[in-house]
Order: structure tokens, then C-alpha cells, then sequence
């Protein structure tokens, strides 16, 4: 007698709260029922009810470890009783114990079949352990004695999808229609499976039917336009969207779908008509916007369409002022038609907005070195730092601008931390070291600024900057005369008429004291139309002045003065006529 009892205060109170997640309600039921057991039961056991009743209570404390040894002691004295098998294998379930909660659970559902808990908590574990197939004949009972319960027969339909039986899944959805009518939950499921199976027109049928069975639904009409699109049966998407329209000229969805067909189809006139109305309109999410304009610029031709790109895109960024990556299309449409000082001004606004997309800062700082704007290249590259401490070509940004600003020390932390960084580009490693070599030799530490360029040149002899630039400091330094020598002969086989080139090969014979050959590649220098600064005009009349034309060489520092870029020692040059030397 006391083992029914037992069981029916589990069966209705436990098992309830297992499974219907109220705890609160099935210690309520379990008070009420025990209300009307105890006068029909005068042997029942208070210690088995005591157990049941403190394990429970640990069960409800989310402490599963304590109400197991409970649980097994319940098992251990009433080996029979369903309840407490059922009872145990909760507690192993939530332990994770899945294999162990399956016997116990087994040996409730064999001993009592009539208790949907126990074939629920069951057919969850077999489904747990992908034993699919029985855990479909668990549920396939459960819903013959309930044809309507929508949970039997959405799990029933999942144990066949996890096991491939897509028709048999969409069986079971049928059944349930039948008996509950059509739902969007149970047509979105069978679309799905139609899909998989490959049966488009069978899955268009079914957004057809939800469409017939709640006509003033616009979402059913978008959601059929939207599968046709994914399956390439474009021309058929017109037709709901339409429909949708003349339900609501202002569904901003369907005018984006639209936009994208004529898109697709080549008709830019009509999708430059949709797109004006979708953009126009505040109240729809920038994303769909983004997304129909990105694939829009596939299809521009002329200049005047790209222009009018353009001419979206900004009034795309004007709708959705905070929308980051409105700014970013735009900054992009900037580019491509060469506007690129208000591209960068758009890409920073636009990290600004959302500093976390590195990719953004890429293109700012990219755009700064374009522009010749160090200040903003400087500002920008902190900016960047803050949010992406560990990427080197940040690193690299900053310290080129700060080389350039001749704050040297600063440029050699900036660029040492980005060699670091950059580990797998040897090709950005050597343009690294080479600025590095310019660095140190700015702070005069000519014994780093040499090994820098010296990595360079080990891997790329014909390196045009390190060239340049190493040959150069030494012939100012007066050192390695025959080694800066090798190197601007180099450089000059190389560029037979690059000025600056022909300058630095020039200056390094001048400290050789070979002033007729220096003349000879500054006058070449000198006649270029590219590259001609006051510094080679100033060396050109250095030279003249070696070799005792004092008037031209006089001419030439005038020249030289009124250009620019020369060395301070110009003015007492032209002031004294002769020549003066650091």
C-alpha cells in the first residue's frame, strides 16, 4: 500500500515540477493531493516520503549532488517504485551522468507506461544519446494518445529529421495540422525540410498556404519573395512584393527586395527608384540600406550612375548619422572616384562611430600617408593604438610620422614595436628596418642606423631607399667614402634619371673630392623636370664653386634660396660669396 502512495505523490507533485519547470505549482499540487491521500492510506512509510520529499528539496536548489545519495536511498528501499527511478535519473541528468540517468529512467518508463512524465524524461534521453529511433517510438505513442499536443509532435518530427527521415518528419507536421490547423511554426518547419529535400515548389506551396490563410499578413508576402530570390526565381518575387505594396505603399522591405531585383536584372533606372524611396525613409534599419547599395555597385556602368551611387550613399550617411558602416560605403564610394581628403574625413567619422573595426582605421590612416597630412597620419595612428595596442602596422603608421615630425626617439619605440608585431611579412620587416635606419641615424647613433640598413641590403642589395639614404648620411659623415660609393653607383645604374638619385651618387664624389664627376650628375640632376629640389640646386653651385666658377655658383644658391629646402648655411653663402661647410 505505501508504495502507491508514494507514487502517486511523486508522479503528480515531482514529476510535474521536473518537467513543467513551476516548482512552486507542484508543491502545491503535491500538498493538495496528499490532502486527500492520507485518509484513504493509513500504511504508508514516512521515511520513504521523508526521503522523496528531501531530495526533492535539493533538486529544487539547483543541488543535484546532494539529492543524489537521497535518491539512491529511496531507489535502494523501494526498488519497485517507478516514482523514485524517475526521481534519480533527474538528478543524474542534471549531472550530466546521461548514460547512468537512462537505466533509471528505463526502469520508470518500463514500470509505468501510463506516466507521460516518465516517457518524456525518457525519449529526452534517448534523444540525449542519439538513439534516435527510439526515442521516435517513445513520441509516436505519446501522440497517438494526444493527436493535438503540438510538444509530441514537434519532438516526434525532430527525432526523424536527426535521423534523415525528412518525409516522415513532414508527415508528422501534416498530422498536426490536420488536427491544429496551420501555424507559422509548423509551415516554416515543413518549408525546411522541403528545402533540404530539394522540393522548391513544395516549400513555395507552403508560404503560399500562410499567405492564404492570413491574407492581410504583409510578412508572409515578404517571406515568399525572399524564397523565390534565394532560388533564382527572380521574375516570380515581383508579384508579392507588389502585393505587399498595395496592402502598404510604405513596406520599406518590400522596396528593398524590388531595388535588388532590378538590380539583378540590369534595370538601374528602376532600381535608382526603389533605393530613393527605401533610403528616404528614416524608420528602416540602415543594414538592408548597406546591403542593397553594396550589391548596387556591382552594376554601375557610366560615371553618371557611379556618381549617383554616391549621391545615395550620402544620403544614406544623412538618414543614419550613428550607423558606422553607412559612413564606411560611402568612404568607399569616395575613394573610387578619387575624392579621397573627404573619403578620409568620412572613414575617420566613421571610426569614430565604432572604433572597433580595424579595417576602418587601415583605410584612415592609408588615406592620411596619400594625402601627405603627418599631423592627422600622427593623431589618427594614437587614436588607433588605444583600440588595437597589438597591431604592428599601426605601430608602423605612428612611427613614420613621428619620423617624418623628426621626433626620432619616438619614431624608434613606434617602429621597434611594430617589427615586433609584424612577424610574417618580410617584405614590410625590411621597410620597417630601413626607416629604423633613419631613425637612429637622427639621433646619431650611426652604429644602429648602419646595421639597420645593413640588414636591409642583405636581403635586398638593390634596395632603393636604404640606397639612398645610407649612401647619403655617409658621405655627410665623411665615413666608409668607398662603401657610399659602391652603393649610389648602385642606385644610379638603377635610376639613370631620377634627380635625387643623381644628387646623392653626386654628393658622395663631392666628400670624395671628385668635383668634375659630381658636375656632371648635377647638371643631368639639375635639367630633370621631376624631383629638383633647392638642396641639389645649393650642391650644384657647391661644386661650381670647387672648381672656380664663384659667379654661377653665386646663380645657382640664389636659385637655390628662392626654392626652398636647403641647408642652413645658404644664406652665408650668398651673403659672403663663398663657401661654408658644417
Amino acid at each position: 500500500m505505501h508504495s502507491k502512495r508514494l507514487n502517486i505523490i511523486i508522479s503528480i507533485g515531482i514529476a510535474a515540477w521536473s518537467l513543467s519547470g513551476s516548482p512552486c505549482e507542484a508543491q502545491k499540487r503535491n500538498r493538495n493531493r496528499e490532502k486527500e491521500a492520507v485518509p484513504a492510506t493509513a500504511t504508508f512509510r514516512l521515511e520513504e516520503e521523508s526521503l522523496a520529499a528531501e531530495g526533492m528539496k535539493y533538486l529544487m536548489m539547483d543541488e543535484p549532488s546532494r539529492a543524489l545519495p537521497v535518491f539512491e536511498k529511496l531507489v535502494k528501499a523501494s526498488p519497485a517504485d517507478a516514482a523514485g527511478h524517475f526521481m534519480l535519473a533527474s538528478a543524474l541528468m542534471k549531472l550530466e551522468r546521461t548514460e547512468e540517468a537512462l537505466t533509471q529512467a528505463k526502469i520508470a518508463y518500463e514500470t509505468d507506461r501510463s506516466n507521460v512524465y516518465y516517457a518524456q524524461q525518457v525519449a529526452a534521453l534517448f534523444s540525449k544519446q542519439k538513439q534516435y529511433a527510439e526515442a521516435a517510438k517513445i513520441y509516436e505513442t505519446l501522440l497517438a494518445q494526444s493527436p493535438s499536443n503540438i510538444e509530441y509532435g514537434v519532438e516526434l518530427a525532430a527525432m526523424y529529421v536527426f535521423s534523415d527521415q525528412f518525409d516522415k518528419a513532414i508527415t508528422t507536421y501534416d498530422q498536426l495540422e490536420k488536427a491544429i490547423g496551420v501555424t507559422e511554426e509548423i509551415t516554416h518547419q515543413k518549408q525546411q525540410l522541403y528545402l533540404r529535400l530539394n522540393k522548391i515548389d513544395k516549400a513555395i506551396a507552403e508560404a503560399q498556404k500562410l499567405i492564404a490563410a492570413e491574407p492581410e499578413e504583409l510578412d508572409y508576402r515578404i517571406e515568399l519573395a525572399e524564397l523565390l530570390l534565394a532560388n533564382e526565381r527572380t521574375d516570380e518575387a515581383i508579384t508579392p512584393l507588389e502585393e505587399a505594396l498595395r496592402l502598404n505603399p510604405d513596406e520599406a522591405q518590400a522596396h528593398v527586395l524590388l531595388a535588388d531585383i532590378y538590380r539583378r536584372k540590369g534595370d538601374i533606372e528602376k532600381c535608382n527608384r526603389e533605393l530613393k524611396i527605401v533610403f528616404a525613409n528614416p524608420n528602416l534599419d540602415a543594414e538592408p540600406k548597406v546591403r542593397v547599395l553594396s550589391g548596387y555597385l556591382s552594376m554601375l556602368k557610366t560615371d553618371k550612375d557611379r556618381e549617383e551611387a554616391v549621391n545615395l550613399a550620402k544620403q544614406l550617411v544623412e538618414t543614419h548619422p550613428r550607423e558606422s558602416r553607412a559612413h564606411v560605403l560611402y568612404g568607399d564610394l569616395l575613394v573610387q572616384r578619387g575624392r579621397k581628403a573627404e573619403a578620409r574625413d568620412i572613414y575617420a567619422r566613421a571610426a569614430r562611430l565604432d572604433g572597433s573595426v580595424y579595417e576602418v582605421w587601415g583605410a584612415v590612416l592609408q588615406l592620411d600617408g596619400e594625402l601627405n597630412q603627418i599631423d592627422s597620419l600622427l593623431v589618427h595612428s594614437e587614436q588607433a593604438l588605444e583600440v588595437f595596442p597589438n597591431q604592428g602596422m599601426i605601430w608602423y603608421s605612428n612611427g613614420s610620422a613621428q619620423l617624418i615630425k623628426k621626433n626620432y626617439k619616438k619614431a624608434v619605440s613606434s617602429l621597434e614595436e611594430s617589427l615586433k608585431l609584424i612577424d610574417n611579412n618580410p617584405e614590410m620587416k625590411r621597410v620597417i628596418q630601413a626607416q629604423l635606419g633613419d631613425a637612429y641615424n637622427g639621433l646619431g647613433d650611426n652604429a644602429k642606423s648602419d646595421a639597420a640598413y645593413e640588414l636591409v641590403l642583405k636581403e635586398d642589395p638593390d634596395n632603393d631607399h636604404v640606397l639612398n639614404n645610407y649612401s647619403y648620411f655617409l658621405s655627410l659623415r665623411r665615413e666608409k667614402l668607398d662603401l657610399a660609393l659602391q652603393l649610389s653607383e648602385r642606385l644610379v645604374m638603377r635610376h639613370k634619371d631620377n634627380a635625387t638619385f643623381l644628387d646623392t651618387h653626386a654628393w658622395v664624389l663631392y666628400t670624395r673630392k671628385e668635383y668634375s664627376k659630381a658636375r656632371t650628375f648635377l647638371e643631368k640632376a639639375v635639367q630633370s623636370t621631376e624631383n629638383v629640389s633647392g638642396t641639389i640646386v645649393e650642391h650644384y653651385g657647391d661644386v661650381l664653386f670647387q672648381m672656380g666658377e664663384r659667379e654661377k655658383a653665386l646663380e645657382q644658391w640664389k636659385k637655390a634660396k628662392i626654392m626652398g629646402e636647403t641647408s642652413d648655411q645658404l644664406d652665408k653663402k650668398i651673403a659672403t660669396g663663398l663657401l661654408h661647410e658644417q
